[in-house]
């Protein structure tokens, strides 16, 4: 096998526009993105050809997307007055989501990511108020200036980890969530979360593609880890299901989508994976 086109974490965001790519062009799309392909450029679609046949249809993304659009637009129903989207990487919902034009929306990422984004965008319109920070997010000194910075005059501020912790140990997310929750204008967090076993099945089916960006954080007591933490779980869908209910899920895994749902406090054996949505306790 030849050395992965992934070379770091930040090319996954490549990875990901390509199936936002393949939705937008259905004729049945679950949403649309006109940008997703030409993020995804030449290098994520060999990154996604480069992924396993059984993976290639990205049906995980295209549910995670579907699942966190709905909700964001959900949280500004409920007045939320600023999103913060942490590791934004090629993300577009700015310019493709129905959000009011006074919302303010922050996107921060690593500087060249962030930059090469602004350069393939700088003739698109967002639909609301929108600023990228450059930073380090595992710098925790930078994180938190960032955080103060992004929160600024907002209260009611939805804080998106879309794709994130799972790059992450523990002890980083525990750090993040300690960082988000010390933010008094911060009211939600919205994070998809993978349990133990389905980090062992991606690990055997996709190691030596992701070799250069590990999946880490898969939490034995899943939501429970957050709830620990101070957070309270408002929200939970299970990624499975939802792409079982959009009709996305391969026919090879259909049965998996009438199996009983795992506790999500303790899925156990079980390879699953939801969109969560806290709150403070």
């Amino acid at each position: 096998m030849s050395a992965s086109p992934i070379s770091n974490v930040s090319d996954t965001a490549r990875w990901v526009a390509v199936y936002r790519a393949q939705e937008s062009a259905r004729p049945d799309a679950l949403f649309h993105d006109p940008f997703a392909q030409l993020l995804a450029g030449e290098r994520g679609q060999a990154i996604a050809a480069f992924m396993p046949r059984q993976a290639r249809n990205g049906w995980p993304m295209i549910a995670r997307t579907k699942l966190m659009d709905d909700l964001i637009l959900a949280m500004i129903e409920q007045g939320c007055d600023c999103v913060v989207n942490l590791a934004a990487g090629f993300d577009t919902r700015p310019y493709r989501l129905e959000v009011p034009a006074s919302l303010r929306w922050i996107e921060a990422d690593l500087p060249a990511l962030t930059e090469e984004k602004e350069q393939l965008l700088k003739d698109a319109q967002p639909r609301c108020q929108l600023r990228r920070i450059k930073v380090d997010l595992a710098d925790s000194s930078a994180r938190v200036a960032m955080l103060k910075e992004a929160v600024g005059p907002s209260t009611n501020v939805l804080v998106i980890t879309e794709g994130l912790l799972v790059y992450l140990d523990e002890a980083q997310v525990r750090s993040l969530a300690m960082d988000l929750g010390a933010q008094a204008g911060i009211r939600w967090w919205m994070l998809d979360l993978a349990s133990p076993a389905l980090l062992k099945m991606m690990e055997k089916s996709m190691g030596p593609q992701l070799v250069n960006a590990p999946m880490k954080f898969g939490p034995a007591n899943g939501i429970a880890f957050f709830e620990d933490l101070g957070w309270r779980t408002t929200h939970i869908q299970s990624v499975l299901r939802a792409a079982a209910r959009f009709r996305r899920l391969p026919w090879t895994l259909k049965l998996f989508g009438f199996l009983p749902e795992p506790n999500p406090r303790n899925p156990g054996r079980a390879p699953w994976s939801a969109v969560v949505q806290l709150g403070r306790a």
